[in-house]
C-alpha cells in the first residue's frame, strides 16, 4: 500500500494532543501531552516502522468522512459488500472528572456485518523505541518504552504480537459498538504497579467533546458570506493552541516536506510571534477574544518582561530552546530526508516580530482591558530595541538560511512598531519620546520608500537594493503603511501575479523559491484580501476558488502546493494558511473595499 497523499490526513485535537488520521482510518501521526511532544504513532514518517493505530475493514470499500458539525469530531464510514460501519475519532476534552489526552475510537454498526482489522503498534522517541506490551487481564494493556507509557484498554480482544504490537479481527453488526481508548502514563507509574483503565463511559466523553466543541464555536460574533468556511479553519486554529499556556502551534506535524522527496522539512510544532500574531486578529475579528489574551499573557511570561529575550519561536511550554537536529533511522514522509526535529529558527535575527508584537498590543488595547504597567515596559523596550536594530540586516519572514539581507517587509514592521507604540502613547496619554520616535518612523519609512522600491518599474522589491518580488510585499497595505489602490501597491500586486504565479490561483512566496519548493498557499490568500480592497472582486474570487480546491475533503490546508498536481506540501494543518484563508474569506464575504488597511 501506498502512502496516502498529505490531503488525505484529518486533525483530531483538545488543547493538549493532536493525531492526524488517514481516510483509511489509521492514525499514522499522535502526539499525546503536547503537541511538541515525541509521538507516539510515527508511520507518518516512516512507513514501514513508525508505528500506527489502525482500524480498517478486511473487504474491499468505499469511504466518506466529515467532521460532526462544528466539531473537531471525525466521523469516517466505511461502505464494503456486507455492510456499513461509522468509525468516531476523538480526543477526549478536559474536565475535572475526566483525564487529559485521552484518545477514543468508537466503531458502530449501521448496517450488515462488517469484518474489521484491527491493529495498534505504539513507537516511542518518533517511532524508533518498539515497547514493551503487557497485558493485565480485562482487555487492559499497557505499552512500556524508556520514560514513556500507555494504557490501552476497551472492549476489544486484541492480542499481542512479537511483544510489540497488539491485533485482532473483529466482526461489527448492525447496532452494535466497539470502543478503544488510548492514555499517556509516565512509564514509572505503570511499572511495577497494576494500571487501571482511565475511563470507559466512551459515549459520555463523546457527548462531552461534542458539546465542547459546539460551545465554543457558538462564541462566533460574525456572521458572513462563507461563515462556515471561515467557522471550520478557526476550529483547526483553536486545535493547534496549547491550552495550558496560551501558546499557539504553527503546525501539528514535523518534517512534510516542501517540495516533493525534497530536504526542506522543518518542524513546525512551536509557537512563532509573527504566526501567532496573524492568528490572534483574525480570531479576534471572529469574537474569539481569549485566544488573544491568552497568548498576550504567554509573551509577557516567556520572555520575562524583556524585549531583549525576545525570539521569533518558542516552545509550547515557553521554553527557548529548540536545539534542531536530525532523526537518524526514519524514512521520511514518501522518503523525503532528513526528518528533524527542533527549528534552528530560535536563535533568528527576524525584525518583524517587534512590530507583530506591538501590533497584538495595539489591537488588544482596542478591544480592552488597558495593558499593565510592566506590559508597557516590555512595549516600550521593544520600540527602543528596534531604534538599535531596524538598520540591520535580518533572516526575514521566511526564515532564510542564506545571507541575511535587509528585507523590505521586515523594515516596514519596524515602523508598524514605533508607530502603534505613538498611537498607544496617544491613547493612554503615556510618557514617551514622541518626537524622537516620530523621526524614527519617519526615517524608517524614507528608508523603504527610497531603498526598498524599485523607481524603474514603479514596485516595492524583496530587499534593499534587490529587483525580485516576494509575497510578503502584500502585507505592507495590510498594516497601513501603504493604502491598497495607492498605484504603487496596485503595480506592485500585479508585478507578483506576473513574477510569482506557479500556476493559476497558486504562487511561490518569493523568485529564490521558484523550483525549489512548492506554491505557498497563504500567499495566494494574501493577493485575495488585496485584490478585494482595491476593487478587483471577481479576479479575488477565482484565486480564492482556485486555492480552496487544494484543500482535503476536509477543508484542511498545509503550507503549500504542488503547483503541477494541486496536491499538499509540508505540515498539516498550517495554522498560516488557515488564518489567511479566513481573513480572505472575510474580505470576500463582506464585500469590503474601504482601501487603507490600518
Amino acid at each position: 500500500m501506498q502512502q496516502p497523499p498529505i490531503k488525505d490526513y484529518a486533525l483530531i485535537a483538545d488543547g493538549q494532543s493532536a493525531a492526524l488520521v488517514s481516510k483509511e482510518g489509521s492514525i499514522d501521526w499522535c502526539c499525546l501531552a503536547r503537541i511538541d511532544a515525541e509521538s507516539c504513532f510515527s508511520r507518518l514518517l516512516d512507513w514501514e516502522g513508525g508505528g500506527a493505530c489502525i482500524i480498517q475493514p478486511v473487504a474491499d470499500h468505499e469511504v466518506a468522512r466529515c467532521y460532526l458539525d462544528r466539531t473537531m469530531v471525525l466521523e469516517t464510514r466505511f461502505h464494503t459488500p456486507d455492510g456499513e460501519v461509522c468509525l468516531r475519532d476523538f480526543l477526549g476534552v478536559h474536565g475535572p472528572d475526566n483525564p487529559a489526552d485521552q484518545l477514543i475510537r468508537i466503531v458502530e454498526g449501521i448496517s450488515g456485518e462488517v469484518a474489521l482489522n484491527v491493529e495498534i503498534s505504539p513507537r516511542f522517541c518518533y517511532g524508533q523505541v518498539a515497547p514493551w506490551i503487557r497485558c493485565h487481564g480485562d482487555r487492559l494493556f499497557t505499552a512500556l518504552g524508556g520514560d514513556r507509557g500507555l494504557v490501552i484498554y476497551g472492549d476489544v480482544d486484541l492480542e499481542r504480537c512479537d511483544g510489540h504490537d497488539l491485533r485482532a479481527q473483529v466482526m461489527v453488526r448492525q447496532g452494535e459498538r466497539l470502543c478503544l481508548g488510548i492514555h499517556p502514563q509516565p512509564a514509572y507509574t505503570l511499572y511495577p504497579a497494576q494500571p487501571e483503565a482511565p475511563g470507559t463511559d466512551f459515549e459520555a466523553r463523546l457527548e462531552e467533546a461534542i458539546a465542547y466543541w459546539r460551545d465554543w464555536a457558538s462564541q462566533c460574533a460574525e456572521d458572513f458570506a462563507g461563515i462556515d468556511q471561515a467557522l471550520r479553519s478557526a476550529l483547526i486554529i483553536k486545535s493547534l493552541i496549547y491550552h495550558p499556556s496560551g501558546a499557539i502551534a504553527a503546525a501539528a506535524t514535523s518534517s512534510l516536506p516542501e517540495q516533493a522527496g525534497g530536504r526542506k522539512n522543518w518542524d513546525y510544532r512551536f509557537s512563532w510571534i509573527r504566526d501567532s500574531a496573524f492568528a490572534i486578529k483574525v480570531m479576534s475579528d471572529l469574537g474569539f477574544e481569549e485566544v488573544a489574551r491568552g497568548f498576550r499573557y504567554f509573551i509577557e511570561r516567556t520572555t520575562a518582561g524583556s524585549a531583549e529575550d525576545l525570539q521569533p519561536i518558542y516552545g509550547l511550554d515557553g521554553g527557548h530552546i529548540l536545539t534542531e537536529r536530525k532523526l537518524q533511522g526514519l524514512a521520511g514522509y514518501r522518503g523525503a530526508d532528513p526528518v528533524r526535529i527542533g527549528n534552528a529558527a530560535e536563535s533568528q535575527k527576524q525584525l518583524d516580530i517587534y512590530g507583530e508584537l506591538l501590533e497584538v498590543a495595539f489591537e488588544g488595547a482596542q478591544r480592552g482591558p488597558e495593558p499593565d504597567r510592566e506590559y508597557w515596559h516590555l512595549l516600550r523596550s521593544t520600540v527602543e530595541l528596534v531604534e538599535t536594530l531596524w538598520q540591520q540586516p535580518d533572516e526575514g519572514i521566511w526564515e532564510s538560511r542564506g545571507e541575511s539581507q535587509h528585507y523590505t517587509h521586515s523594515k516596514v514592521m519596524c515602523w508598524v512598531a514605533v508607530e502603534r507604540m505613538l498611537k498607544l502613547a496617544a491613547q493612554f496619554d503615556l510618557d514617551v519620546p514622541v518626537q524622537r520616535w516620530r523621526s524614527l518612523a519617519n526615517n524608517i519609512r524614507q528608508a523603504v520608500e527610497n531603498r526598498g522600491y524599485d523607481h524603474e518599474r514603479g514596485v516595492f522589491v524583496r530587499a534593499f537594493g534587490s529587483t525580485k518580488m516576494d509575497c510578503a510585499l502584500l502585507l505592507l497595505p495590510r498594516v497601513g503603511f501603504i493604502d491598497f489602490r495607492d498605484e504603487r501597491m496596485m503595480r506592485t500586486v500585479d508585478e507578483i501575479r506576473r513574477k510569482l504565479e506557479a500556476a493559476p490561483g497558486l504562487f511561490y512566496r518569493h523568485e529564490d523559491a521558484i523550483g525549489e519548493e512548492g506554491a505557498f498557499i497563504a500567499c495566494s490568500f494574501w493577493l485575495v484580501e488585496c485584490l478585494v480592497e482595491q476593487g478587483r472582486d471577481e479576479e479575488a474570487r477565482k484565486i480564492y476558488q482556485r486555492v480552496s480546491a487544494v484543500a482535503g475533503d476536509l477543508g484542511l490546508f498545509s503550507e503549500m502546493a504542488d503547483p503541477d498536481t494541486g496536491e499538499l506540501l509540508g505540515n498539516l494543518p498550517q495554522g498560516l494558511s488557515h488564518y489567511s484563508h479566513i481573513s480572505a474569506t472575510m474580505a470576500l464575504g463582506r464585500g469590503r473595499g474601504a482601501g487603507q488597511g490600518d
